[in-house]
């Protein structure tokens, strides 16, 4: 079974939920906060979600936004996903990860998500 899909059977440590999508926190997390906005619907990513999973992960967003800036009072935000193996999608189950900033987490955070690719994130 899918680890996400198993991770919403057992209702393991579910932060939202809404009608299509539930929200955890990252298991490797790359800052404090770090969650994951994850279809209930086994879907491997972005591109196979309905108009209605896209609206209710938007939901789900701004939902977390407000969620981690009280609990965490991050600088910003990155929101990401890796939709296919040569983008980086390990786990083949869509899910949107939502990664709260802090000004001390990197020297030059320039760039943002170009980093993606070593040496692209500088220009």
């Amino acid at each position: 079974m899918c680890l996400l899909c198993e991770r919403y059977d057992k209702k393991v440590s579910i932060l939202y939920e809404n009608e299509t999508v539930f929200v955890i926190y990252d298991g490797y997390p790359v800052s404090e906060g770090h969650c994951l906005i994850v279809s209930k619907r086994h879907i491997t990513d972005y591109f196979e979600a309905s108009d209605k999973e896209l609206r209710d992960i938007e939901i789900a967003i701004k939902h977390m936004k407000e969620y981690l800036d009280k609990a965490f009072k991050p600088d910003g935000y990155n929101i990401g996903m890796n939709c296919g193996k040569a983008a980086g999608q390990s786990i083949m189950h869509l899910h949107i990860h939502l990664i709260p900033r802090y000004h001390s987490d990197c020297f030059n955070p320039k760039g943002g998500v170009r980093g993606v690719i070593p040496g692209k994130q500088k220009y």
